[in-house]
């Protein structure tokens, strides 16, 4: 199927494939050369190919022939990514800044194949892990693609790449034996409360450190989780803003009351620093956790006294998430069925949950057979 473009500049056909290409023509060294782009439909690519045969009459059109891929790059995060998180815009500048543009950023975008930019992970191996190599073909892998779209390519060569699997986390929960352990450790620490917090709710560290006090209600017995507090690292140094939440799923938890005693315990501690610390003392964002004088907590500062603590208690390969593992872990075996495990620990999907827990229900599989047996046993012996 082929036909003309309303203005007659180029036409457009569909190709086998089903996706729409366009046709121009353009100067190359002399010589006179057809380009195609392409698109979904007929439509999107008579708008394209509008755009550029407009550029080529005013001179404002760039050659794909000659275009490298930095300054793809650049044209990318300028005019495709407005509408992302400002912490993901600073963790793809960073992966291009620090790993893709000094590898390949020189290349013509035509000349970037597939052998090339898998030399390139190869190289990676030396210094990063396999999940920041992942990190890296993600952002390289949509530049590129946005580039076919426009029709600066005809494919992406980096859709063949392999990459090296990422070794999971082991998870190291808290057993059930050695709760009243941990929290006899935390007992009359600075984050006491905190601890307990993300213990017995599931919630992110980045969420519970987010967590501001408008989200808290008391009478319902509710938390609301609608933001994270997430730290960026750029080059204007370590900075910390509100961001949603992973996934950007907005949950509503209903803890246990014991919950709430820590919360209302906590609050009171900031109605004391308030008063001890006046007038520097200042809660501008009315957060739940906060240092004495009411500034936002630090991630690493956190995370590095309950490793103190931990390690105290023979637990030192616990890490801060997994306490949220515990959570679920706990909640799993104590009859809460996966979807609602799921929803309050914000998980994309139950499948995801049960891939994830599945040592979990496997044990109480093995339960539930130890159980079956006993009562059959007492059955037969009647």
């Amino acid at each position: 199927m082929s036909k003309r473009a309303s203005n007659g500049q180029g036409h457009i056909r569909q190709r086998p494939n089903g996706l729409w290409e366009g046709i121009y023509t353009v100067w190359v060294n002399g010589e006179k050369k057809q380009k195609s782009i392409y698109g979904k439909t007929s439509a999107e690519v008579r708008e394209k190919l509008t755009a550029i045969t407009r550029d080529i009459d005013t001179g404002e059109f760039v050659n794909p022939d000659k275009i490298t891929l930095a300054e793809w790059a650049e044209f990318w995060q300028e005019n495709f990514l407005n509408g992302i998180k400002k912490t993901t815009l600073t963790q793809y500048s960073d992966l291009l800044r620090l790993h893709i543009l000094p590898a390949l950023g020189h290349m013509r975008l035509q000349a970037i194949t597939t052998p090339m930019i898998q030399k390139f992970y190869n190289s990676l191996l030396k210094k990063l892990s396999a999940k920041s190599i992942k990190n890296v073909h993600g952002v390289l892998r949509q530049c590129l693609d946005k580039a076919v779209v426009c029709g600066y390519l005809r494919h992406n060569p980096a859709d063949a790449c392999s990459l090296p699997k990422a070794a999971k986390h082991e998870m190291h929960v808290i057993e059930s034996e050695n709760i009243p352990m941990f929290l006899q450790a935390i007992r009359g620490s600075e984050y006491e409360n905190l601890y307990f917090v993300a213990l017995t709710t599931g919630m992110r560290q980045a969420e519970i450190i987010g967590l501001t006090w408008d989200c808290v209600d008391f009478s319902r017995g509710m938390i609301r989780v609608e933001k994270q507090l997430r730290k960026n690292h750029g080059r204007a140094g370590e900075t910390y803003e509100f961001t949603s939440p992973k996934n950007g799923k907005i949950r509503i938890l209903k803890p246990a009351p014991m919950v709430f005693d820590a919360l209302k315990r906590e609050k009171r501690k900031q109605a004391e620093n308030a008063l001890k610390f006046a007038p520097i003392y200042e809660n501008k964002d009315n957060l739940v956790f906060t240092n004495e004088i009411g500034e936002h907590l630090c991630s690493v500062t956190v995370y590095s006294r309950l490793k103190r603590v931990l390690k105290g208690i023979g637990l030192e390969e616990v890490r801060f998430h997994d306490l949220r593992h515990t959570y679920a872990t706990l909640s799993i075996e104590n009859g809460d069925d996966l979807k609602t495990v799921s929803g309050n620990l914000g998980h994309a999907t139950v499948a995801f949950t049960a891939d994830v827990y599945a040592h979990v229900t496997d044990r109480m599989k093995e339960n539930s057979a130890d159980r079956m047996q006993a009562f059959l046993t007492g059955v037969i012996a009647k």
